[in-house]
């Protein structure tokens, strides 16, 4: 048996364990085959591991010999994806530095410096979705949790202006977003990187990097109390099965829950070793089934829409192999749009053995 990071995971695995959520729910069953669904659900509640069979292991396939939907092939043929880029690992690895001085030598956190990173990575974006677009498509860096809280900040940016926030309030959810995961950097590595299943007291340990995040943030006075409370209250949930404090509903901080949003929301669409990035509608789906009391409503629903407004007049492939164009939003059923396929129109709200698989 073998402990595999949820990042890592491959349609074929079995498990060899129940799989919990935090709150003791069980996720997936012993001895249940991985599929794309479940190791997305996996993401969803933000399960960090699993010990899976090692007899039957399959191999993890190389992404670049499979033909990926034409989608994904046109935004990393173009110019302006190789761009993005190279400007993301950059201001990736400086973010690296900069996180890494705060945390073991208590260095300065220069505010203004790191919105405008951001800035900078959104500034040659002519639309929202451009920047979807790319992130979706990114490759593995690294070190996943500096890419991942640049990506959740970028997604943040977007999230606020959505939300018709005012200037200052978009920079301190920016800000939110870049600094939510920094106490990971204070968990011990050996418990980051074990090999083997976790004790309860090592899972209890990186729960704990909530709280680390919020120590490491308090002593700095030019931090906003809301982008501490956000690195604090990220993974609460308004029906309360989150953690480190089980809050409920409005006791969660406003930005916590728009950062909540945007983390599990990352980690759900990243390409992963065995497929390009998966199709937002399917994301869309799960947090329709299983999020919607998890998440504040005036937030989530603002995001869902405009997520799945974006999409309108994209083609896309049904699960039955019909090929067609997203025309209109169900919003009772975002996840399941009305699409024309040549002649035909398809409401998916009333077909429920049909869905969107991916994009062409």
């Amino acid at each position: 048996m073998k402990r595999v990071r949820t990042s890592e995971l491959v349609p074929g695995m079995i498990t060899a364990e129940d799989v919990y959520s935090y709150n003791n729910q069980m996720i997936v069953p012993n001895n249940t085959e991985l599929t794309d669904k479940i190791i997305t659900r996996l993401e969803f509640y933000s399960v960090l591991a699993v010990r899976i069979n090692d007899d039957a292991l399959p191999q993890a396939p190389d992404l670049n010999q499979f033909d990926l939907p034409s989608y994904s092939q046109r935004i990393k043929a173009s110019k302006e994806f190789k761009e993005f880029e190279q400007s993301f690992l950059r201001t990736t690895e400086n973010f690296k530095k900069n996180l890494r001085s705060i945390v073991d030598d208590r260095a300065p956190i220069n505010t203004e410096e790191l919105c405008s990173n951001i800035s900078n990575l959104m500034a040659n974006q002519t639309t929202t979705i451009s920047i979807f677009d790319m992130l979706h498509n990114m490759r593995q860096y690294d070190d996943l949790t500096y890419a991942h809280c640049i990506n959740v900040s970028l997604i943040c940016t977007v999230f606020a202006k959505w939300l018709k926030l005012p200037p200052s309030e978009v920079d301190k959810l920016t800000l939110c977003g870049l600094l939510h995961d920094i106490g990971k950097l204070a968990i011990p590595d050996n418990i980051i990187r074990k090999p083997d299943k976790l004790t309860a007291d090592e899972y209890n340990i990186i729960k704990t990097h909530t709280l680390q995040g919020y120590n490491i943030l308090k002593g700095y006075k030019n931090i906003n109390n809301d982008i501490k409370e956000s690195a604090l209250m990220h993974h609460e949930r308004c029906d309360g099965t989150g953690y480190p404090l089980g809050l409920t509903g409005d006791k969660i901080n406003k930005y916590a829950k728009v950062v909540a949003i945007a983390d599990v929301y990352d980690a759900m669409t990243a390409a992963r070793v065995y497929r390009g990035p998966l199709c937002p509608f399917k994301v869309i789906g799960i947090f329709e089934t299983d999020g919607l009391n998890k998440y504040d409503s005036k937030f989530i629903m603002v995001f869902l829409e405009h997520i799945a407004s974006t999409y309108i007049k994209n083609r896309v492939r049904l699960n039955n192999g019909m090929e067609g164009e997203v025309v209109f939003m169900n919003k009772n059923a975002l996840s399941r749009p009305m699409v024309q396929c040549r002649n035909r129109f398809i409401d998916l709200s009333k077909e429920p053995d049909v869905y969107i698989e991916t994009f062409v």
